[in-house]
């Protein structure tokens, strides 16, 4: 899989930008804030319509758009080639200012091939995987930023999956809406809180379901990958935790200790449904009283073991990199024999977090990507051989310069 055209409009730092990326390793080289980063977040936003930046969206409109035109909006454009097969794909993002008494409203619009799509239909047109020196927090962050991971990963190669997040989200909003009035009512209510319990379990179900399959599937890689890494001296788990004990009743306390990742990640959908509904009646006071939906994959986590121990807690700093660069490296692998075709690949100033031996395990391992677009302050970071076999540009205030002399 491969990006040929580009085109951004009102992107960040490009209020206008036409280019056609080449095939193989593409090297943006250049100081930093001059739109290396924001490049590859554009690459990123055509596989989900998202950024793997924290913020809003509207700070991804360009600062003069947002100040000078009556309706700011952001486009970006490209020509995917996926098995020898071209389709164009086409986001929009808008400012409505039109309501002059109301707040301006923010509209998202997908389109490919000229056909309006959801968001959750990009499954399988665009699949990236960038690295980031934030990954880091894939073991040190919050069970947030993980489960962030999970439904980013997840939803380019799974519609259905993609489709289950987007539809459990509104369910939950709505929930914790009616919980929230039942904190501050006497009102029981109980029949619409047992519609939203009903939709809540059946798409949550799907979820924990999916992650837990694809989270043991990317772990057969990762083992593998960090054994390598770290030459069989460690070994490398990832175990998925969810907010609730579907096997046994706990009493009143939250349970985080049921690892479905291997053994039991064919936990059917049904059985996972049946659990949620349990433990959501048990727990139905203590919801009502908070205000909260208090079960579900919105509270779900997984976890870096190796050798046993948790990475978050008592490992090294080194065996956390360690670990993250072996979840990446599968992560591709696993995306790779899931599509037919290897995703494109974005390395966001990564070589400069890496040791040289770390620096020639990722460079050898991307090596086989139809196409890596990589970005550096330095261009020394990189070994004369891959660097030998690159596109070089250089990136300034916004502008690309192809086939420029180092």
């Amino acid at each position: 899989m491969h990006i040929s055209q580009l085109s951004l409009t009102n992107f960040r730092i490009y209020r206008h930008l036409e280019t056609t990326l080449p095939i193989g390793h593409l090297i943006l080289v250049g100081s930093n804030a001059q739109g290396k980063t924001s490049l590859l977040e554009a690459v990123h936003y055509l596989a989900g319509a998202h950024s793997p930046h924290k913020g809003s969206h509207r700070q991804l409109i360009h600062w003069l758009a947002v100040q000078e035109d009556f309706q700011p909006y952001l486009r970006i454009c490209a020509d995917v080639v996926f098995k020898n097969e071209t389709r164009k794909v086409d986001i929009r993002l808008q400012i409505d200012k039109s309501n002059i008494e109301r707040e301006p409203r923010l509209t998202k619009h997908v389109l490919v091939d000229g056909l309006k799509i959801k968001v959750s239909s990009l499954s399988g047109v665009v699949n990236v995987v960038m690295f980031l020196p934030q990954n880091m927090v894939l073991v040190e962050g919050s069970p947030r930023d993980r489960r962030s991971y999970l439904d980013t990963t997840i939803s380019q190669v799974d519609s259905v999956y993609a489709r289950a997040v987007r539809d459990y989200a509104k369910v939950l909003i709505q929930r914790n809406a009616l919980l929230k009035k039942l904190q501050e009512r006497k009102d029981n209510m109980l029949e619409e809180l047992e519609f939203w319990d009903e939709h809540l379990c059946v798409k949550g179900s799907i979820v924990v379901a999916r992650r837990a399959r694809a989270l043991s599937e990317i772990q057969d890689y990762a083992t593998k990958i960090h054994e390598e890494l770290t030459t069989e001296s460690e070994h490398l788990q990832l175990k998925y935790y969810p907010s609730y004990d579907f096997n046994q009743n706990r009493g009143d306390q939250l349970s985080l200790g049921l690892d479905i990742s291997s053994a039991d990640s064919t936990v059917s959908e049904d059985d996972l449904a049946a659990g949620m509904r349990e433990n959501i009646v048990r727990l139905r006071s203590e919801e009502k009283r908070r205000g909260m939906t208090l079960v579900g994959p919105h509270r779900d986590d997984f976890r870096f073991e190796v050798s046993g121990v948790d990475l978050s807690m008592f490992g090294s700093r080194g065996q956390a990199r360690t670990g993250v660069l072996a979840l990446k490296f599968a992560e591709m692998e696993w995306m790779r024999d899931r599509s037919g075709e290897w995703p494109i690949l974005l390395l966001d100033e990564v070589l400069a977090e890496l040791d040289p031996q770390r620096r020639r395990d990722m460079l050898q391992r991307v090596n086989e990507a139809e196409q890596v677009i990589m970005t550096t302050t330095d261009l020394s970071m990189i070994p004369e051989k891959p660097r030998a076999q690159a596109c070089i540009w250089s990136v300034s205030k916004g502008t690309l310069e192809p086939d420029k002399l180092y």
